[in-house]
């Protein structure tokens, strides 16, 4: 063993030697163990003597990318103090590039980095462009008949021009990927032959999961670049879950794979003193994200090992932003008595002014699971945010609960009351209907209680509060008529979301009627009940078309994705106002319109005349200008088109009522009649756009 140095973090590979550093400051010995290979296998064990810092390190000659590896780590045995040192414990590297093995038996493994990106680089795609699709790696190919058997469910599938040509097509440009970070199974599941298929469950901020890649020597790595890659050609960013306000560690009783193993002390939460009568270092894990343990993103080497991480995936992976699970949970500072939420927290700021992620998209999910966690409208630049009243608001619109249009105008607009006070735009709203969490599109239109027996919690798990309404029958059903209203629903509900102000966030295979069978917390469910069927059979194609019409219309006019708020008032002098709402009867919403708590239809006239939004090069942007009715009542309505000097024909271009197909003309100062519970988009005849 060479003495090598105490930088950079991690296993560093070269032809010559591999460095290793490792952070664990109260530690006596450490001890680097490599992976024999061969019958009978072992270890082989050297002792880190160079320590500065709290760093040990040392480097060895001649080896082979490839090589397993990890540590053990001798020091005080003291829970009470935070210190759980144990050196029968084989742990993972926590800058470790990739991870070998099981929970059992796992080893990080040394990595080569060398891979071609060519002359790619990154797209840095507008807020106001960028559509959504959040999916998992294994489950949206697992299934698909078109990708080669002996890639499905793999990073390399992704990349797989049936996949991309079919993301590209529908109009998505951004895929979020639900984590992606080396994780293992709760102990719990494991016991009840089940596994953590959602992946919110981390052991390793560096490595890409090993079992969506061909092997686990470092391959996984290669896989996940040229996935990347690929996605990037096709025109398509990645955006990574990213948990790192908890790990598979759990409580102070969960397994020890890493972390806990070089420094509990710092790198977990400790209830502070002064509440419920705790000491600082006690054995008493904070939690506030309902996983046993809470990192401490304050302490300065795990604020370090998280800013670290994200830096690594964007440079190295070429990843092109985050969407931060739980974020509340690591937004904290301790004061004498609490840990309280701080927007001013180290972290925040850290990236707020760090060169490489600044740049990044950057999504919170402004919430915990504690009553002061809720932070929805309250981040600040430059992250965008989850927006789940958003979701509740449009799923009770549409199901017959909203009590007038007041609150869905609001977020059809793009939630000004959440982000317009504090100098953001419309676009630091992610809007979305579902996510992977809850009910799909099809069981929010099918199901009025959650149907979760196959998770073994005896129905317990999983929300209760799903706003969902199954037109009158649980489940799926031959009944015409429910399906086809079913179907209507959800085709209403994809339109609202791509058409609404904001950046739109679809689920994986919502679009084409995906299914869980009411399972509305299908964490633990590797199986066909997460998995997307491609297959024709059962697929709802319909809202496909809806869906990829919508998106269209959303991406070839600049007036359904506006960057500025609507002001409600002309653009140019004698021009239409920018925005107006429109009462069934033809005249503009009044104040009593909007009190009007069972007025379930609305329009929402659009103009592009000129565009607020200047064009790439600066220049004026000349658009279409739109009428979108929004009737969500359980009749059919007559709605009279307004007369005015701006508009005079116009074209249907997306209907979900099909006594109004797309191409029927309509002028102005005629009436025309809406069937119940639809969605109809008027496009502006006479006008073409100008950029």
């Amino acid at each position: 063993m060479w003495p090598g140095r105490n930088w950079p973090l991690g296993a560093t590979w070269s032809a010559e030697s591999t460095n290793f550093a490792v952070y664990a400051p109260n530690a006596t010995e450490v001890w680097l163990c490599v992976g024999l290979e061969g019958p009978g296998e072992g270890e082989r064990r050297y002792p880190l003597t160079e320590q500065s810092l709290g760093i040990w390190h040392g480097a060895l000659p001649d080896l082979a990318a490839g090589t397993r590896y990890g540590y053990r780590v001798e020091g005080p045995s003291e829970p009470e103090a935070g210190m759980r040192f144990d050196a029968d414990n084989l742990l993972l590297d926590p800058y470790g590039l990739a991870v070998s093995g099981t929970a059992s038996d796992a080893w990080s493994v040394v990595v080569d980095p060398a891979f071609d990106w060519a002359d790619e680089v990154p797209m840095r795609r507008r807020w106001r462009d960028t559509v959504i699709y959040e999916l998992h790696v294994k489950g949206f190919t697992q299934l698909h008949d078109r990708v080669p058997e002996e890639v499905r469910g793999t990073y390399a599938a992704l990349g797989h021009p049936v996949v991309t040509d079919y993301l590209h097509d529908l109009g998505v440009t951004a895929v979020e990927l639900l984590p992606v970070h080396q994780f293992f199974s709760e102990p719990a599941l494991v016991e009840r032959n089940a596994v953590n298929y959602w992946g919110y469950n981390p052991v390793s901020y560096f490595a890409p999961d090993a079992a969506y890649a061909a092997d686990d020597r470092g391959q996984q790595v290669t896989e996940f670049k040229q996935m990347v890659k690929d996605l990037h050609a096709a025109g398509i960013e990645v955006i990574l879950d990213v948990v790192y306000n908890h790990t598979a560690e759990a409580g102070p009783d969960g397994p020890t794979y890493s972390f806990r193993g070089f420094d509990d002390r710092g790198f977990y939460r400790r209830v502070p003193p002064g509440v419920d009568g705790e000491q600082e270092y006690d054995d008493t894990y904070w939690d506030v994200t309902g996983c046993g343990n809470t990192v401490n993103s304050e302490d300065p080497q795990a604020l370090r090992l998280i800013l670290d991480s994200l830096r690594y995936w964007v440079t190295e992976m070429h990843v092109d932003g985050f969407r931060f699970d739980l974020m509340s949970a690591i937004t904290r500072t301790a004061g004498p008595d609490a840990i309280r939420v701080d927007m001013a927290c180290k972290l925040l700021i850290a990236i707020g002014q760090d060169p490489v992620l600044r740049h990044v998209k950057l999504i919170a999910e402004p919430w915990d699971v504690s009553m002061d966690g809720y932070l929805v409208g309250g981040m600040p630049p430059p992250w965008v945010e989850w927006n789940d009243q958003y979701r509740d608001t449009i799923r009770d619109y549409w199901r017959g609960h909203a009590h007038g249009t007041q609150t869905v105008a609001t977020r059809l607009a793009g939630s000004s009351d959440l982000y317009a006070d504090d100098g953001r735009s419309a676009y630091n709203s992610v809007n979305f209907i579902t996510a992977h969490d809850g009910f799909t599109t099809r069981d929010l239109v099918s199901y009025d209680h959650k149907h979760n027996e196959a998770n073994g919690e005896d129905n317990r798990d999983g929300t209760d509060n799903n706003r969902s309404w199954n037109h009158g029958v649980e489940g799926e059903t031959d009944d015409p008529d429910i399906v086809a209203l079913r179907r209507r629903q959800a085709a209403n509900l994809m339109a609202t979301l791509c058409l609404s102000n904001g950046v739109p966030m679809l689920t994986a295979g919502d679009e084409r009627g995906r299914t869980q069978g009411g399972n509305n917390n299908a964490y633990c469910q590797d199986n066909e009940i997460s998995w997307i069927d491609w297959g024709a059979d059962n697929a709802w194609l319909d809202v496909y078309d809806v869906t990829r019409t919508a998106l269209q219309l959303r991406r070839d006019h600049p007036a359904l994705r506006q960057r500025h708020w609507f002001e409600g008032r002309p653009t140019i002098v004698g021009g239409p106002k920018d925005l107006a709402w429109l009462h069934p009867s033809g005249r503009e919403m009044s104040d009593q319109d909007w009190y009007d708590a069972s007025l379930q239809t609305i329009g929402m006239f659009v103009s592009g005349k000129p565009l607020r939004d200047p064009g790439p090069r600066g220049e004026q942007q000349i658009d279409s200008s739109f009428l979108i009715w929004f009737h969500a009542g359980p009749e059919p309505v007559t709605v009279f088109l307004p007369e005015n000097d701006w508009v005079h024909a116009g074209t249907i271009v997306l209907s979900t009522d099909d006594t109004l197909p797309a191409g029927t003309q309509v002028i102005v100062g005629e009436e025309l009649t809406i069937g119940a519970r639809s969605v109809v988009v008027m496009q502006e005849s006479d006008a073409t756009i100008q950029v």
